[in-house]
């Protein structure tokens, strides 16, 4: 006996994907997610309905271009301190700067390093805040740097000296090249080359002052300097180009003659360079005249500056140069225990 018992219709899942038949009637339509777009464009609608986010729109104005004002229409700048003139701002170039300002960059310029000491001595007639006043305005348009450096300790000195010395920077060396207002022929110098050699080399400005100063008095004016640098250079190029034209000649007898053609001394085999050379014009008239048509000449007159750093060996050669050889007080006693056996060269020796 066969029985046909009715079964049940499987279930489906809710979420699958499957043809409908024609039992789903009975179950329930899937409702499809929101469109994100038409979301969006209803919820602008009903923004713009709404009287709260109306703005009038806003007009945007484009900046201007500015445009680059000539040097010579910058207005001036005030300066708080009356004794100063107007300044141009925003260039260095511009800078309108006060006779001692221009003084003080030109000696710095001319011998490298100077101590704020001998400024102050020279061109400030020994006032302290006119000096300083200067200098920090410099100092803050970039012009000159000051620092301090250490003297050496002799036998006399238990304490650590320290001195200023200002030198200029590159923007100062440019600012007084464009000035103008320096003799022919003068170079200019920045920045420091030897700092363990800054003692030394800042007593040539002194040094020159006390020759400076007896040339003067002789009539002597148009005062250059060359330094050691400048005249180094210029005896090694000719020594280049004499052993460059004739590789076979002896080299002894070239530096002879380039001595004399630059009118050194030839000690010992060996160029006698100055640390500083002072050229200067001389009316007609005096007794060194080159000829009687010329109305001036030209003279020059070479220092030298001894430390306590010197050999005996280069004591005798600067002696016999015929150089005119300065040492300060503190440096006296070291060179006369160096050359004991030959007094008479410290009779040649000036005190700073």
């Amino acid at each position: 006996m066969r029985l046909d018992i009715p079964q049940e219709q499987p279930r489906r899942r809710q979420g699958e994907n499957t043809a409908p038949g024609p039992s789903d009637a009975r179950t329930p339509a899937r409702k499809l997610p929101d469109n994100p777009i038409l979301h969006r464009l209803k919820s602008l609608k009903e923004r713009a309905a709404d009287h709260r986010w109306t703005h009038p729109p806003v007009e945007r104005r484009r900046p201007e271009p500015t445009q680059d004002v000539s040097r010579e229409r910058r207005l001036p700048v005030a300066s708080a301190e009356p004794r100063r003139p107007a300044r141009t701002a925003s260039n260095v170039f511009g800078l309108e700067l006060r006779p001692e300002e221009k003084n003080l960059l030109r000696e710095v310029g001319r011998f490298r390093v100077i101590r704020t000491v001998d400024l102050r001595e020279t061109l400030y007639n020994g006032k302290t805040r006119p000096l300083e006043n200067d200098l920090k305005y410099l100092r803050d348009k970039g012009l000159i740097e000051a620092q301090h450096v250490n003297l050496r300790r002799d036998g006399r000195r238990r304490t650590i000296e320290r001195v200023e010395v200002v030198t200029l920077t590159k923007d100062g060396r440019s600012l007084l090249l464009r000035q103008g207002e320096l003799p022919k022929d003068q170079r200019v110098y920045a920045g420091l080359v030897k700092p363990r050699e800054v003692e030394h080399d800042s007593q040539i400005y002194r040094a020159y002052r006390k020759e400076a100063q007896r040339i003067e008095s002789k009539g002597g004016s148009n005062l250059r300097v060359r330094l050691d640098f400048e005249i180094k250079s210029g005896v090694q190029k000719a020594i280049y180009a004499e052993r460059k034209a004739d590789p076979k000649r002896d080299i002894a007898e070239i530096k002879q003659q380039v001595a004399e053609r630059f009118e050194l001394p030839f000690v010992d085999g060996k160029i006698q360079i100055p640390d500083a050379r002072i050229d200067y014009d001389l009316p007609h008239g005096t007794d060194q005249a080159l000829s009687p048509d010329q109305g001036s000449r030209t003279g020059h007159q070479d220092i030298e500056v001894l430390t306590a750093a010197y050999h005996a060996g280069h004591l005798r050669s600067k002696a016999q140069a015929g150089f005119r050889n300065y040492a300060s007080a503190s440096d006296r006693s070291s060179l006369t225990a160096k050359i004991h056996e030959d007094q008479h060269l410290m009779e040649n020796i000036l005190d700073l």
